[in-house]
């Protein structure tokens, strides 16, 4: 089921008849109250997310999601009229796993659903546990601690965090990473992975230190830590 949060009538109506011509299942809400009380019924297995909302705006929604045990593995498609890097990196730093900017074409639409969607089962394919120093992985349990400490990260934080960890040892670019994690035609020009690595540091605390930067290439985690 996808769950689409969409005052537009007309774009509402238009994205739900597309998606359900394309197999998927998919409930609109024109405001935040009707999603809130869907949420508690059932859990989506992907959100389309507007910013400009009545009741409460998208990006607070986005914060809420995330900040749920119940939710924050969900993965969220933002749809915003706004496309300065500035709204794209808050969304980012919230959680966003991928920004369609209005006017949106509808197959464009769809083959971000899908790749989104996609993008869901590798990391869950991945049997192998992590421990290096303080920092602990289960990639099959989604399972992060650091410390000692249980960290919730979103869903594209913890997909880098295993990207680099299967890859320990390799500098990965940061144009291997968004083929990797991101559709290939994302937005390159935007701080993507920069954004996601910084705030993957700071949830991490001490144990983020294992995620080196290295300079004029792109990122990775040592083999010898």
């Amino acid at each position: 089921m996808i769950y689409l949060l969409e005052d537009d009538d007309s774009i509402r109506k238009l994205v739900i008849y597309t998606l359900e011509s394309q197999g998927y299942q998919a409930e609109g809400f024109s405001r935040p109250s009707a999603f809130w009380r869907a949420m508690e019924v059932a859990a989506p297995e992907l959100v389309l997310l507007d910013i400009m909302l009545p009741e409460e705006d998208g990006l607070s929604i986005l914060r809420r999601l995330r900040a749920s045990g119940s939710s924050k593995n969900i993965p969220v498609i933002m749809l915003t009229a706004k496309n300065s890097e500035y709204d794209r990196v808050i969304g980012l730093d919230n959680g966003a796993d991928d920004f369609i900017s209005k006017p949106f074409g509808m197959m464009e639409l769809v083959a971000r659903v899908r790749a989104v969607l996609r993008r869901i089962q590798p990391a869950a394919e991945t049997v192998a546990d992590f421990t290096i120093g303080e920092l602990y992985v289960c990639p099959s349990k989604h399972i992060v601690t650091a410390s000692g400490t249980e960290v919730s990260l979103t869903h594209k934080e913890f997909e880098l965090l295993c990207l680099l960890l299967d890859n320990r040892g390799r500098v990965l670019t940061r144009d291997v990473i968004m083929d990797k994690i991101w559709d290939s035609d994302f937005d390159r020009e935007n701080r993507t992975v920069d954004v996601h690595v910084r705030t993957l540091r700071s949830k991490l605390g001490d144990a983020g230190s294992c995620i080196e930067t290295v300079r004029g290439m792109g990122y990775k985690i040592g083999d010898n830590k």
